[in-house]
């Protein structure tokens, strides 16, 4: 199985949303597979921006998980800001800033070759600019906060989404919508619109409009909220003392507020929360309380769920 950066992990979008004919390609589709290939439909490794010859031992690899694995999707990474060594485990920190034809051209090739068409993916929490050089960049949602203008979200939303739809990709990890509540964040800080819980929720709305008009899927993170942690999951696994009574009063309404936004997908975080789940040492990731429990029966989410990266040292540690 691959280590994945973006793993769907529990259901899709109720397929009666979609037009008869999709819903009847998706049921005959389904019905072709072995178990072994929908399990890999579930797992999404990622793959780098930057221009990758057909002739080379990186495609090859590319083509295997493809081909192969019948892997669902790759997650488009790059970036224009270096990792602090401080903060990210050296195995995820590495940054390599890709152009828009690069990509473009990879995904292209990648998608011929599939025998279900793949879904392509991001991380442009600050535009694609953020991770694709040639692209738009935003300033971090934080700034989005100060201002406090839902349009500006929804522009940003918007026209991230017009972008990678022109490149290929399909879904969108953004926005953030942890309350940035403990001064501490190694991780979050600036990437949360604030510490009000109902203008992160409003400003989320927002862009998941745009992002939608835009014509792109886009999801929240992290749930059930990493706002409230000193300690970055990308290197060590933070543990949360809170109860439910906090979690409904400061993490979980912009949540919420982006479920009845209609967001399409929610993020999982890597953190426990010990008066949530007191199964010892559980990520909520791995949480069925709080995956199945809160996010699908509690909320009545019925989108896609996704997880954080597994090469986070919060799970592969």
């Amino acid at each position: 199985m691959v280590v994945s950066p973006g793993l769907p992990i529990y259901g899709q979008q109720d397929a009666s949303t979609l037009d008869p004919e999709a819903r009847t390609w998706v049921v005959n589709t389904l019905g072709t597979m072995s178990v072994d290939q929908q399990i890999g439909q579930l797992i999404m490794p990622s793959l780098l921006s930057t221009y990758t010859g057909s002739d080379t031992e990186t495609f090859d690899s590319l083509v295997a998980l493809t081909r192969e694995q019948e892997v669902g999707g790759f997650l488009v990474f790059g970036g224009r800001e270096l990792a602090p060594d401080v903060l990210l485990n050296p195995t995820y920190g590495t940054v390599t800033l890709g152009q828009p034809m690069s990509a473009m051209s990879l995904i292209n090739r990648l998608q011929k070759i599939a025998r279900v068409p793949l879904i392509f993916s991001s991380d442009f929490e600050a535009g694609v600019g953020f991770r694709i050089g040639g692209g738009t960049v935003f300033p971090r949602a934080m700034a989005f906060g100060a201002a406090g203008d839902e349009q500006l979200a929804y522009e940003a939303g918007r026209i991230t989404a017009i972008e990678s739809r022109s490149i290929g990709i399909h879904v969108n990890f953004a926005p953030v919508v942890d309350v940035n509540n403990n001064p501490r964040n190694p991780v979050i800080n600036i990437r949360s619109f604030g510490e009000d819980p109902a203008l992160v929720g409003r400003l989320a709305s927002a862009y998941i409009r745009g992002t939608h008009d835009g014509g792109m899927l886009a999801t929240v993170k992290h749930f059930p909220g990493h706002g409230d942690t000193d300690i970055d999951s990308h290197a060590g696994l933070p543990i949360i003392p809170h109860g439910r009574e906090r979690l409904q009063m400061l993490e979980w309404p912009p949540f919420r507020d982006s479920i009845a936004a209609g967001v399409d997908g929610v993020m999982t975080a890597h953190i426990v929360l010990p008066m949530l789940d007191p199964e010892k040492g559980v990520p909520s990731t791995l949480s069925r309380t709080v995956v199945e429990g809160v996010l699908r029966d509690e909320f009545k989410f019925d989108g896609l769920i996704f997880t954080d990266s597994m090469q986070m040292g919060a799970i592969s540690s």
